[in-house]
């Protein structure tokens, strides 16, 4: 169970953002609040209309999709004309793009009152690629966004795109390019490949995004018993990824239901898997990466200002998260600066989320602290981290809220030596807590220091430091291996 509190003003409608993405096999209406730089859904709806099917049999838009679509739009105007939403982005991609009658239809859809923008293939591959810079502020290798009627795929490095194709192989044309067996297929991606002149360096991540794709990353989940649910930042080296892509392409075998996973994306999870299978063997990526965020999430990251993109998203997003708890950036700061120079992990984004995570953790309803903040770093969706990140969020959350506890399944997550360091940041944020409540002036009267090798602990009020607090700098020393000055 996540804390939250019902009144919060960073989900007002009146300064919410909406995306209608008008795909080739669903369209799609996503409403954003909360930071600019860690947006929160309010709202995800979706009708599966399967533009794209039409496009595939004879080149156009089917009368029934185009009604459904149409449908679907009529209500998202109601939505956003009521809910009082002042910006709206419509997009339409390949289905509406390849179609002969798409422009016709876009001339309805602005009937309705909205401006859409149909977006070309290499806009579409660039700005999936943007999204993904955007949870991924690192980013470095290939973007690939699997759609219903095409693949995207562009380079990102340093903050940018370059080298942006698009090519008709859209979940929904997999299973009948698929149907002269898996060596013809991959002979024809080899060949949309080469004709769009695209090459890779091998060895660099490749980022996949798309509905399919997360589909895909759920079944291998379960496969692998992972002990993680969200998909997004799910991180499988290319070995063991090309294992499970060849498990899961086999034709005909029954895949059981997978909780978050409808019954179309499961049918369609042997060939998204024959598709991966072909891309790690033409890109030879080192490892990849699953994102959520893409398309729609590339509009809202395109759109913020220098000084808003070069914030970082999890601290961001974590930061908009504890002040429900009543915790302030001004005393995560502190807290950090408190316990920077014994704890390096704590000067780094993913340390300082973790510190303001953890002072939020003592203001949980005592019957809920427990099981709750480990939920906070495991299952709660944060940009900006993946696997190894998720599992050092839970360590320090369940270091700084109770002694002991089994975390056999977080050492599956992340080196021996890193969930040592996650588990001593949370020991130095409950110590901090309990000696002065994350207040800020509270914080400055105290330090923790090392002293020739020593872990010490300073006050300008001695008064400050009582028994649970000494308890807490034991245990600390003992995680650090550190006597006591």
């Amino acid at each position: 169970m996540i804390h939250t509190l019902t009144h919060n003003p960073t989900f007002a409608w009146g300064s919410a953002r909406a995306v209608i993405d008008i795909g080739s096999n669903t369209v799609r209406l996503v409403v954003y609040g909360g930071p600019p730089r860690a947006p929160v859904v309010m709202l995800n709806e979706k009708v599966t209309a399967k533009l794209g099917k039409g496009v595939a049999e004879d080149g156009k838009l089917s009368g029934k999709a185009m009604t459904n679509v149409l449908a679907a739009l009529a209500r998202y105007k109601a939505i956003i004309d009521l809910g009082g939403i002042g910006t709206v982005d419509v997009v339409a991609t390949a289905a509406v793009r390849d179609a002969t009658n798409g422009a016709k239809f876009l001339d309805r859809v602005r009937a309705l009152g909205f401006a859409p923008r149909l977006l070309s293939g290499v806009e579409e591959a660039e700005t999936s690629a943007t999204g993904v810079i955007g949870a991924f502020p690192d980013a470095r290798g290939i973007v690939g966004d699997l759609g219903g009627g095409s693949l995207e795929l562009v380079d990102v490095a340093d903050g940018g795109t370059s080298h942006g194709i698009s090519m008709p192989l859209g979940s929904l044309r997999l299973a009948a390019m698929r149907a002269g067996g898996d060596r013809t297929f991959a002979r024809k991606v080899g060949a949309m490949l080469a004709k769009a002149d695209w090459a890779a360096e091998p060895g660099v991540t490749l980022y996949l995004v798309g509905g399919s794709m997360r589909a895909f990353a759920r079944a291998a989940m379960v496969r692998m018993n992972w002990p993680l649910e969200d998909t997004h930042g799910f991180t499988l080296d290319a070995a063991k990824a090309a294992d499970l892509a060849r498990l899961l392409s086999r034709r005909g075998q029954l895949l059981k239901p997978i909780d978050g996973v409808s019954s179309n994306r499961l049918g369609a999870i042997p060939d998204t898997a024959a598709l991966i299978a072909v891309l790690l063997r033409r890109l030879m990526p080192s490892r990849i990466v699953f994102s959520s965020w893409g398309l729609r999430e590339g509009l809202l990251f395109g759109s913020l200002s220098p000084d808003e993109q070069a914030q970082d998203p999890l601290v961001a997003g974590v930061a908009d998260f504890v002040t429900q708890l009543g915790i302030t950036a001004d005393e995560g700061d502190a807290a950090v600066r408190w316990m920077q120079d014994v704890v390096p992990m704590a000067r780094t984004p993913l340390g300082r989320a973790a510190v303001l995570l953890c002072l939020a953790s003592g203001r949980v309803e005592p019957n809920l602290r427990r099981e709750t903040p480990r939920a906070w770093g495991l299952r709660k969706r944060w940009i900006g981290v993946e696997t190894s990140g998720r599992a050092i969020l839970a360590a320090a959350l369940q270091s700084s809220v109770s002694r002991g506890g089994p975390v056999d399944d977080l050492a599956l997550l992340m080196p021996a030596n890193t969930l040592v360091d996650a588990q001593v940041l949370g020991l130095a944020t409950r110590l901090c807590r309990r000696l002065t409540a994350g207040c800020v002036p509270l914080i400055g009267r105290t330090t923790l220091r090392l002293i020739e090798g020593k872990l010490a602990l300073d006050s300008t009020e001695p008064a400050l430091i009582g028994d649970g607090a000494l308890r807490d700098l034991r245990e600390l020393g003992q995680q650090m291996g550190l006597e006591l000055a």
